[in-house]
């Protein structure tokens, strides 16, 4: 392949990741409206999340599998196809359920767009150049959930919903007709062997369950409901069932043999830690400026543009500062530190807060990502043969993608408890006693009365408004909490990164490996 045909294969790949990234976010500002232009409720409207989540992660695993069976090219090209035709279909449904089963098949294609584009860039440069593969790919890998929000408020202020779909249309059909003619079958190719129905079901039903269980849990009230316990118990079966299916048959779907390699391990490990901080920041953050700030949806989106620009040149940058030497625990330690520094300065957050401050502290967590993202896609994939390069890849992507769900749900239900722990400790010193309430509620009233309100009624949206501020203070001190636990996240993470790798020996490359 000619340099140019190269250059144009990796841009059409990493494009293509960016376009399936957008889709898991760029959806989450635009849900009241779907709301009410399709007559759902809004719990049932993020189903339209729930569904493509769940796709992803039960393909991802699959990806490599698939890629041997049909052949990575016809896998690869019908993917991008099978996308691009459901993002048509889901902007043209006509109800919530038909939305949610065009968002779940659009999932499924949207697997491939992630795990075989990262093997389609890591082939195209030597094993020793595999920073500078890791850096581009990781460009989509940070920029998609990124700009998702940004997208998503713009459209969906100046347009309509369903024109969030329909941008992926002309995408997919310049990406399909792109792999037509540039993507050929891997020079090393796995063998093919016989269908493991067994791990595919096993797998299907695990992993659906179990994200299920995380996009679901805390909207319903957790184990309050039966079929939330229920698929919590499918889960967990299912899983272990699987995994032990796979480590014992001779032709698994998922090889979790490759999981020897202790590179590759410890980085699903880490990748882990990492979605939960990229995911769970990049939904907090839009929730406290709508929420709370009072910016408008494009307002929110604009908040994480400038780091998102910046996260380009830091990935790049860190490609090269790798591959001219610099060890890898440099990278990752300020990596650490910077997302660290984001998650305490967003601790420190007031209801004044200035959208300039947010953008400024999302600065550091976009380099921070940026940092972390380079070393650790290298190291997944730094020791494995090149045959078991899409297998590693796609367990790696499986993580992030687990990370993030795992994360956003967990940081849902702490800082929904943490809102009523606040809010009991707030309005325990509201009393008739209490000097600061007394003046806060008369000023509240004579602002009423000035409106022309009764001195009665305006009493009492007085007290109204009192509650709303507790309401208000009494979140976003969850919020502050919620950011402190994701810092704290990482730091306990950093001995155990450190430790890993230390085991580097010999003269500073940026390959890893286990010996």
């Amino acid at each position: 392949m000619s340099p140019l045909k190269r250059q144009v294969l990796i841009i059409t790949v990493i494009c293509a990741a960016i376009m399936e990234l957008i889709d898991t976010s760029i959806v989450n500002v635009a849900l009241s409206y779907m709301s009410g232009n399709l007559g759902s409720t809004l719990e049932d409207t993020a189903w339209v999340i729930t569904s493509y989540a769940i796709a992803n992660v039960i393909i991802i695993p699959m990806t490599s599998f698939l890629s041997t069976k049909l052949g990575r090219r016809n896998y690869y090209i019908g993917s991008i196809i099978l996308f691009t035709i459901c993002s048509f279909m889901c902007g043209n449904a006509s109800g919530i359920s038909e939305l949610v089963l065009f968002r779940f098949l659009q999932g499924l294609g949207g697997g491939a767009l992630l795990s075989v584009s990262a093997a389609v860039v890591y082939e195209q440069f030597p094993k020793e150049k595999i920073g500078t593969a890791s850096a581009l790919f990781g460009i989509g890998v940070f920029i998609g959930p990124t700009i998702g929000p940004t997208l998503g408020g713009y459209i969906t202020e100046n347009f309509s919903w369903p024109w969030i779909f329909y941008i992926n249309i002309p995408i997919g059909i310049a990406a399909a007709t792109s792999c037509y003619f540039l993507l050929a079958e891997p020079t090393v190719k796995a063998k093919a062997g016989g269908i493991d129905w067994t791990g595919i079901i096993l797998l299907t039903i695990g992993i659906g369950s179990l994200q299920t269980v995380l996009e679901r849990g805390q909207a319903e009230d957790w184990f309050a409901k039966g079929y939330i316990l229920a698929l919590t118990i499918i889960a967990v079966i299912s899983l272990t069932a699987f995994v032990l299916w796979e480590l014992h048959t001779p032709n698994p779907v998922v090889d979790l043999r490759v999981l020897k390699s202790k590179s590759l391990s410890v980085a699903a490990i880490l990748t882990f830690i990492t979605g939960v901080g990229m995911f769970t920041s990049i939904f907090l953050t839009p929730v406290i400026a709508q929420r709370l700030l009072g910016f408008t949806p494009t307002e929110t989106g604009l908040l994480l543009l400038p780091g998102a620009i910046i996260a380009v040149f830091a990935l790049i940058f860190t490609g090269k500062i790798l591959q001219s030497g610099v060890s890898p625990v440099i990278v990752i330690l300020v990596g650490f530190i910077s997302f660290i520094f984001f998650n305490w300065s967003m601790s420190q957050i007031s209801l004044d807060t200035s959208a300039s401050y947010i953008t400024t502290r999302l600065i550091f967590r976009a380099v921070g990502m940026a940092l972390l993202t380079v070393p650790l896609s290298s190291l997944a994939v730094s020791s494995l043969p090149a045959k078991d390069m899409p297998q590693g890849t796609a367990l790696n992507n499986m993580m992030r993608q687990l990370g993030g769900s795992f994360g956003i749900s967990a940081i849902t239900t702490y800082s929904t408890r943490r809102t009523a722990s606040h809010r009991v400790d707030l309005i325990s010193n509201i009393t008739a006693g209490n000097p600061q309430v007394t003046e806060r509620v008369n000023r509240f009233t004579s602002y009423f009365q000035h409106k022309g309100i009764g001195l009665l009624d305006a009493h009492q949206k007085a007290i109204k408004m009192v509650d709303v501020t507790v309401v208000k203070q009494s979140t976003l001190l969850s919020y502050i909490d919620s950011y402190m636990l994701i810092g704290l996240l990482f730091a306990l993470a950093l001995p155990l990164l450190l430790l890993v790798m230390k085991r580097k020996a010999g003269p500073p490359k940026l390959v890893l490996n286990d010996h």
